[in-house]
């Protein structure tokens, strides 16, 4: 609903602020998310129609394909270095499996955000087409998958992604652990209120 934004990413008010338990709760349905998403047997194709940082752009990468409207004014990356957060492992296995090693490393150690022809050029996005083609396209591409035997694709799909999955599986309470100690930080605290008051400052 909001124009020039695919996906603003995780709310961080809600990881501001709040109780371990709330913290705990969030980070679980944070990773169900991804689990589904990134797990779903079904053909998933991304239709970026604009900005998506950090969790956005998590969501874009657990998709099958993504196409991203061509504008420069528009990125897409895990950017959370740039706010005093590291993001989780599943978030880096789920960018080294899209991009590389290399592109993931540099790019999450700088937060970069990357402008759409640069998301191209990286593999972060596998197609830029002008804004107002843009469902036309993913509804093309969408077609193209789902005219291939679906048995094979699916078992194909499962293959490649099976590792990452069990990897959060296997150690899903050591990451929302991990997630509660790492947030609780008063440092960090301090990092996501300066942020949100730029964005409430931004937007007045």
């Amino acid at each position: 609903a909001v124009p020039k934004v695919f996906s603003s990413g995780l709310d961080i008010t809600e990881m501001c602020g709040k109780s371990v338990e709330h913290y705990a709760e969030f980070w679980r349905a944070v990773q169900e998310m991804w689990l589904r998403l990134y797990g779903s047997n079904m053909v998933t194709v991304a239709a970026v129609n604009g900005s998506s940082p950090a969790g956005g752009c998590l969501i874009a990468l657990s998709c099958d394909y993504r196409i991203m409207a061509e504008n420069p004014k528009f990125s897409i990356g895990l950017n959370e270095a740039q706010l005093g957060i590291v993001a989780p492992f599943w978030f880096k296995d789920t960018f080294v499996n899209v991009v590389g090693h290399r592109i993931a490393e540099r790019s999450l150690q700088l937060g970069c955000l990357h402008p759409a022809p640069e998301a191209l050029k990286l593999g972060v996005v596998d197609e830029l087409v002008p804004e107002e083609k843009l469902m036309e396209k993913a509804a093309a591409v969408m077609a193209q998958w789902l005219a291939l035997p679906d048995h094979a694709r699916q078992l194909t799909k499962t293959m490649m992604r099976k590792v990452a999955l069990d990897r959060l599986v296997a150690h899903r309470e050591e990451d929302i652990k991990n997630f509660i100690t790492f947030v609780s930080k008063e440092s960090i605290q301090k990092s996501l209120r300066m942020y949100m008051e730029m964005l409430k400052k931004r937007k007045s």
